[in-house]
């Protein structure tokens, strides 16, 4: 057990103290609003479009395809968007935090823990390339439609014009089409699984570049996540960074593991599911949270919490997947 958590430790400390340097160089006005606003966008439009391009672009979707594994993940991660978002819909008296506490319940950071995860475990990470296919679309895809749908310009707040309460229901489904079919997230998505698809090579250079490119998402968000991160605005939300963070770390891997084990999935492909449904809030949802509106206070917070616990909780489901013998 000393061992598991040795090993979460190690991939969860780093990201929570590069937002600690982030807070940290923001007080000592070493990163000005500005250029956190500045980091978001560079993150939104080109980073984490391009991370998420070569992550699918040099996976063989077609030679390591697993359809039940695809499916279930995919099942997993739809079924939670919607419990999650029916709830918050019926049980949040601040309607203007939907958004962001749904996106904030369900988001993973699997494309990058994923790979690090089962790499680590098991020597390669031959799975996980399916568990961010099964997921990460549908992450995306109903981030874009979610944060749309719940901005909090139609509760009459928010940064985005009042105007848009005011639409009628044709004209924000219209809308909220548009922003899916061009948001550079859901392109990146698109061309990742393309170019993996149809096994497209990427020039080395142009791979190389790609690489570093998206290699500066998870620091460049982090430290936007510190460098933004209000103190006493984040303890007002802390009834529902708790519900979150519950949920995120607790709930979902307490009802999908052992339906995965029970099915079937086990070994690497269970440590998949595992951090699809109970890793750390992606700091890329506090970005995208900010650049289609909202406040970003809950999604900092929740990304601080579920960070700081993941660890735990992370270890405590490994060494639960270890007793009943599921790896």
């Amino acid at each position: 057990m000393l061992s598991n958590l040795i090993f979460s430790l190690n991939h969860t400390l780093p990201l929570f103290a590069l937002m600690v340097l982030g807070y940290l160089l923001h007080r000592k006005n070493f990163m000005g609003d500005s250029f956190v606003a500045d980091a978001n966008k560079l993150v939104f439009h080109v980073a984490l479009p391009v991370l998420l391009f070569m992550d699918l672009a040099q996976t063989d979707i077609r030679a390591s395809f697993d359809a039940a594994y695809v499916g279930y993940c995919a099942a997993a991660t739809l079924s939670s968007i919607l419990v999650i978002w029916g709830l918050a819909r019926l049980l949040l008296r601040d309607k203007t935090q939907i958004g962001e506490f749904v996106q904030g319940s369900y988001r993973s950071s699997a494309a990058i823990l994923g790979v690090a995860f089962v790499q680590l475990i098991y020597g390669d990470a031959g799975m996980s390339g399916l568990m961010i296919l099964g997921c990460v679309p549908l992450y995306n895809i109903f981030a874009v439609l979610i944060l749309v749908m719940e901005n909090p310009a139609r509760y009459g707040r928010g940064t985005a014009q009042k105007e848009v309460a005011e639409q009628s229901l044709s004209a924000m489904l219209r809308q909220t089409l548009v922003k899916i079919v061009t948001n550079p997230i859901i392109l990146g998505l698109a061309a990742g699984f393309f170019w993996g698809f149809f096994r497209i090579p990427v020039p080395e250079a142009a791979g190389d570049a790609l690489t570093m490119i998206g290699n500066i998402t998870t620091p460049l968000a982090l430290l936007a996540i510190g460098a933004g991160f209000k103190g006493k605005e984040a303890l007002s939300e802390g009834r529902l960074t708790a519900a979150a963070t519950a949920i995120k770390l607790m709930v979902l891997p307490a009802v999908f593991l052992p339906l995965a084990a029970a099915l079937g999935f086990t070994g690497e492909k269970l440590v998949g599911i595992l951090v699809m449904l109970g890793s750390i809030t992606t700091p890329a949802s506090y970005v995208m949270a900010r650049q289609m509106g909202h406040k970003g206070t809950l999604t900092g917070s929740i990304c601080v919490a579920t960070t700081l616990f993941s660890p735990l909780s992370l270890t405590f489901w490994l060494f639960l997947a270890d007793a009943l013998h599921w790896l």
